[in-house]
C-alpha cells in the first residue's frame, strides 16, 4: 500500500503537469490556481491522503524555487533542454529535485526512490532510467556541497 506521501507526491506531479499543460502562467486558460488544482487532486486521492500539508508544502517550495530547480536539472542533464523533457518527467524531476536540494527532512535516497517509484508509473519506458541519473547526478552535487560546508565549519 502506497504511503500518504507517495500519493501526495503523485497530486503535485498531477498539478505540476495540469498547469503547465492547459497553460503555464496564462491566467485566461488556467481556470484553477495551482493549490484549487492540488487541492481538487487531493480530493481524487482524499480517502488515503490524511494530511494535506506535505502536498501544500512540496508544491509551494517547487513553484517558489522553480528557476532554481531548473538551474539545477539543466546541469546534471546538459543535453536535455527544459523544454524538450516531458511534461510528465519534468514535473517528476522538480519533485525529486526540492526534495534533495531544499528539503531537510528527506534523504536524497528516499526522494530518488519515490521518483522512480512514479515514474514507473506515469512516465514512459525509459523515464525511471532518466530520472535516475538525472536525480543521482543532483544527489552527488549536493552531498558534496553539504560536506564541503561541515568540513568548512559554515552553516547555509
Amino acid at each position: 500500500m502506497a504511503s500518504y506521501r507517495h500519493l501526495a507526491r503523485i497530486a503535485v506531479m498531477q498539478t505540476i503537469f495540469e498547469c503547465e499543460f492547459i497553460g503555464k502562467g496564462d491566467p485566461d486558460k488556467i481556470f484553477l490556481k495551482p493549490g484549487e488544482r492540488l487541492a481538487y487532486n487531493i480530493r481524487q486521492l482524499a480517502s488515503k491522503i490524511k494530511d494535506a500539508s506535505f502536498a501544500e508544502e512540496t508544491l509551494n517550495g517547487i513553484l517558489e524555487k522553480q528557476k532554481k530547480i531548473y538551474d539545477i536539472i539543466q546541469r546534471n542533464a546538459p543535453e536535455w533542454p527544459i523544454e524538450k523533457i516531458a511534461p510528465v518527467d519534468r514535473a517528476i524531476l522538480e519533485i525529486g529535485v526540492y526534495e534533495i536540494a531544499f528539503s531537510k527532512d528527506i534523504p536524497p535516497v528516499v526522494a530518488i526512490n519515490e521518483a522512480i517509484e512514479v515514474a514507473k508509473v506515469y512516465g514512459d519506458t525509459n523515464s525511471a532510467k532518466f530520472i535516475n541519473g538525472v536525480l543521482s547526478a543532483v544527489m552527488t552535487e549536493f552531498t558534496s556541497k553539504k560536506s564541503n560546508i561541515k568540513k568548512n565549519g559554515k552553516q547555509v
